[in-house]
Formats: structure tokens, sequence, C-alpha cells
């Protein structure tokens, strides 16, 4: 039969259709069909620079920290349900610091400690705390915070390959909250780390947090220095170095490393709402725990200078209103009874710049520079007296363990009012004719903005004793005279001191 044109181009079209779905099969099935390898794209591989890691410093300085197991007696808890390890004294007074120190150290104030409590009710239990430390000798000496061995009768420490040690409690001291813990090992050196030199530490500085949170063992966790010099309320000696690196429940007592795997500080309290690490936490300074616990570590005790003045900060206006060129120094608003500062001739309205020509910024400063010195150290203390620096050697005592205040005369209800209009003040004579008591203060007045209340006795303005309201008038008339915007008030209020500033009254 003869082919149509017709029948031709179907042919011709099948055949294009056919060789069509053999090259899509070729290349759908290439691997079983051709007997070829598949072209497989390569796998991401970024070339960028590496960032150097911290697993060097950690294997170096790991066998040097430890787990610190703390057995004790069990007193009962009060009614309000306190317990037996509770803030240490110096977190007592401040409540926000309080708080976070429970959360540091667990649910109920516990922190690390696991109470193990026996079913035998004729048995004594004995809780357990868990909290970090560090070697600084090879022959066993072991830096913790204090209130993780407080109320402690037993120790033990943990090493990182499991190894235990009994260790005892060579010394403590509660206002740095340091302590020393001593192992005695025959034949054994144990890997140590020693102090940086903190002043070298810059915000911004990597470091590396090693210790045991919530006794899972050691643990590390790295961030940098937040801040220097933090006051967070715990103590006349506050100065702590804040990092961000994740601090929890039981690293209390252990050490920051720089990179060169030096303790720059001892961790000993975060802020945390929630209980566990929001990044802020608190180091006690290489500098401070290093002259702590060389004392510890002779089995001595701390024993710091005492001034005993009771000292407020010196604002803007304070500074103005005495002349001062900058908002520095520390102002005197009491020499506490019987203390070396009141026996040397410190008193009310001075303001301390120097202690033995070392300047002083603040009310912290003051209190770190003289807890430095021994007790019975001879000092010279520059102060601001009358618009010019004197110099006045005291002879420092030794910190009492309970704090003096200055005692003050009771003052009697007050009787017969004067109008001090410019002020926003009413005032009357006090019965022991030093000062004058304050009956109402103008809610709308500057008086009232610098916290002057009902019932508080104005002893001396600008330095210059008060008796009446018009010594206040022509206290302010003299420094209106001499060009100042501001007087200096002395308020005495519940047998304290203070020291506040008022506008020189206009007219």
């Amino acid at each position: 039969m003869t082919a149509t044109p017709t029948s031709s181009r179907t042919r011709s079209r099948l055949a294009a259709a056919a060789a069509s779905l053999a090259i899509a099969g070729a290349i759908g099935f290439g691997a079983v069909t051709t007997g070829t390898a598949p072209v497989m794209a390569e796998a991401v591989n970024v070339q960028a620079p590496q960032v150097p890691g911290f697993a060097d410093l950690v294997e170096k300085v790991s066998p040097a920290v430890v787990s610190v197991q703390v057995k004790a007696k069990v007193q009962p808890a009060s009614d309000e349900g306190g317990s037996p390890f509770d803030a240490p004294d110096f977190f007592q007074d401040n409540p926000q610091l309080k708080r976070f120190f429970k959360e540091f150290r667990g649910p109920n104030g516990q922190g690390g400690r696991n109470f193990q409590h026996r079913d035998n009710p004729n048995r004594e239990p004995r809780p357990v705390a868990q909290g970090s430390g560090f070697f600084i000798s090879e022959d066993g000496y072991i830096v913790t915070n204090n209130h993780v061995v407080d109320g402690g009768s037993a120790f033990t420490v943990v090493m990182t390959d499991g190894k235990e040690f009994d260790a005892k409690l060579v010394g403590t001291d509660q206002r740095t909250d340091l302590a020393v813990l001593k192992v005695d090992a025959k034949d054994q050196k144990f890997t140590y780390v020693e102090f940086a030199d903190d002043s070298k530490v810059r915000v911004g500085d990597w470091v590396v947090a090693v210790g045991n949170p919530f006794g899972l063992g050691g643990t590390v966790t790295s961030g940098i220095v937040s801040a220097r010099g933090r006051d967070i309320g715990a103590g006349p000696y506050d100065d702590f170095i804040q990092i961000d690196a994740p601090v929890n429940r039981g690293n209390s007592g252990g050490p920051t490393f720089n990179q060169s795997g030096q303790v720059v500080g001892i961790n000993t309290a975060i802020f945390s709402p929630s209980g566990g690490s929001v990044g802020i936490a608190f180091d006690i300074p290489a500098s401070t725990a290093k002259q702590v616990v060389e004392v510890l570590m002779k089995g001595g005790s701390i024993e710091r200078g005492w001034l005993g003045v009771e000292i407020q900060p010196v604002t803007a206006d304070i500074a103005e209103s005495l002349g001062l060129k900058a908002e520095k120094g520390a102002l005197v608003s009491g020499s506490q009874d019987d203390s070396p500062a009141k026996k040397a001739g410190i008193v009310a309205g001075d303001v301390i710049t120097q202690v033995d020509g070392k300047d002083v910024a603040t009310t912290k400063e003051l209190a770190r520079l003289i807890g430095a010195y021994q007790p019975g150290k001879s000092v010279d203390v520059t102060v601001w007296r009358g618009g010019k620096a004197e110099t006045i050697k005291v002879d420092l005592g030794k910190l009492p363990n309970g704090d003096k205040m200055a005692s003050a005369g009771k003052q009697s209800e007050p009787s017969g009012t004067n109008s001090l209009a410019d002020l926003g003040l009413t005032v009357t004579k006090s019965d022991n004719g030093k000062g004058v008591v304050v009956t109402d203060v103008d809610p709308d007045s500057d008086a009232a903005d610098r916290g002057i209340q009902a019932g508080d006795v104005i002893t001396a303005i600008n330095s210059q004793e008060i008796a009446g309201a018009s010594d206040i008038s022509n206290a302010m008339k003299e420094a209106q005279k001499a060009g100042r915007k501001q007087v200096l008030v002395q308020i005495s209020r519940e047998d304290t001191n203070r020291f506040v500033t008022l506008p020189v009254a206009k007219g």
C-alpha cells in the first residue's frame, strides 16, 4: 500500500514524541539508564575568620575549680518561714537586694542547698548546701563565699574528676562575703589559679565563669564585663564587677577568669526577677579578695580602720552652697560619740575630700579608704570647712561589730511659732535652745521638695548654729551677700543628722 502524505506526517510526529520521552527518561533516571555518576552540588563552606574559643583556657583552669558541699545542723524555722540559711546580715536592710540574693540561693532562700531530710524523726536532719570554690595554692587552700559555708559544720569539695576531699574552715569575712577552706591531702598537689590585677579589667573584656550551677557539676559560661564599681547596697565596701556571663544558683564562690586564666572576680550575687540568669551578675573584685584571703589564710581576722562619722553624698547644690568647685567628697552629718573623728575635731558640716593625700570622690570611697587601714593607724584627713581646706590628724579606731550611732538630745514638743514664708517653713524654738523645730511645711515649697518635714529640727545653716528664726534669716542674707545661690541646712530627725540645700530667699 502506498503511504499517503497525511500518514507520513503522523508517523513523524509519533517518532519525535518517542524521542522526547526517551530524553526525559534519561534525565530523570540518568544514574540508571546511562550508568554515569550523578552531578552533586557542593555543600556550603564559608571561608570566614574563625572566632577564637575558650576551650584551651577551660581545659587549663577547670581542675582548679571545685564544688563545695556543706553539711549543717538544722535550726527550727521561725514562724515567718525563715531558715538558718537566710541572707547574710549585710543584705538584710535592703529588701530588693535580699530578694535577689534569695533567688540566687534558690527556692525559699536555700539556693544550691539540696535538703536531704531523713525519715527517722529521732535523727537530726542534715541539710546539704552546694556552692563553688577554687584552689589558690597547690597545698589545698580554697576560696569561696562566706554565705556558702555560713552555718556549716562539715565541708566536702568535689573535683572535676569526681574525687572528694574533706575540708576545714580556715576563716571568713562577712563584710566582703569571703571564706577560705583548706584541704589536707598527703602527697597531693592541686592545680591552682592566681588572682588578676583587676585594675586592668575594662568594660567589654571577655570573661569566663566556671562553677557548679544548680548542683549540675562543673559548668562553663562566657560573657563580657558589663560595668565596674557597682554599688548594689550590700554594704559600705561595695565595689562589684558586673558581668553578663550566665551565673545561677550554685555558682556562688566560683571564679570568673580573664583570657589569661587569672581570676578577675568571685561570683557572689545576681539580679534575677525570674530566679534564673538574666545576664546581670556581680563579682567581688580580685584586688579585694586577694587582700582579705591573704589574712584569712594566716589564721587572722579582718580588722578595719574606723573613723566614726555619719556621711552623705555631696550634691551639686551642696557643693555650690559650700563654695566647692566640684560635687565630690563626703559630707559629715555627724561624728559619733567616743569616735576617732570626734576626738580629732571633725564636726558636722565638714566635707572630707582626702585621706592621706588620696582623693575622696564618694561616700563609698571614703569607707573603702578608711577600711583598708589597720586600727591605730594615724592618717591625715583633709576637710573643707568655712570655705577653705584644713588637714586634721586622726588616729583610727577599730571598726565595731555593731553600728554606732551618734546621740542627740531628745527634742520636746514645740511651742510658739515663726513663719519663714520665703522658705515655705513655720518654725519654733526648741526647748533646749539648740536649733528650731519645723512645725509646718508648705507642700509647694522648695523645703518640701528637699524632704523637710514637720518635726525636723534645723540645727545649723552653712555650719552656723541656729537658735531662732532670725538666725535663719541672717544666714540667708549673708549667703546672698557672698553671691551664693544655695545654703546648706543641717537637719536632725529621729536622732540622726542629714543635710539639705535651700535656695537663698529673694528680696
